[in-house]
């Protein structure tokens, strides 16, 4: 068995308060691996090195989908990560508004804009290494 490297982490986020969802929802959300710095930042030129073991559990009520973590390029005002679950198309890509200079820890707040274009707000429910 490989031992994956100690930057990697698998993140948890369940959806935070909404109109929709007046005390959240642990039945929607997400749960990820990517590689974290020492501030807990995902680490572009650690993705680069380690993307192939960055992928994404998207669960929504009883739905779940698969894809992986991609940076898209364009440079440090325009550059995005997304949550892809179909490499032949863009249309079903899940953006993290300004993940790269989130701090992903327990108890933060990260916004994500859906398929359909709709941003909603999830928190930081864990932080672990990946295994």
């Amino acid at each position: 068995m490989t031992q994956l490297p100690h930057e990697l982490k698998r993140i948890r986020l369940n959806l935070a308060r909404s109109k929709e969802f007046p005390r959240g929802s642990e039945r929607h959300g997400y749960e990820f691996v990517a590689p974290l710095d020492a501030a807990g930042r995902i680490d572009a030129h650690l993705w680069q090195k380690y993307r192939e073991h960055c992928g994404v559990r998207r669960f929504w009520a009883d739905e779940e989908e698969t894809g992986r973590l991609v940076h898209r390029p364009g440079g440090r005002e325009h550059a995005r990560w997304v949550f892809d679950y179909d490499e032949a198309t863009e249309f079903d890509d899940e953006a993290g508004y300004r993940f790269g200079s989130h701090v992903f820890q327990p108890g933060e707040y990260v916004s994500i804009r859906d398929e359909d274009g709709d941003m909603h707000t999830f928190q930081v429910i864990s932080v672990e290494p990946a295994t």
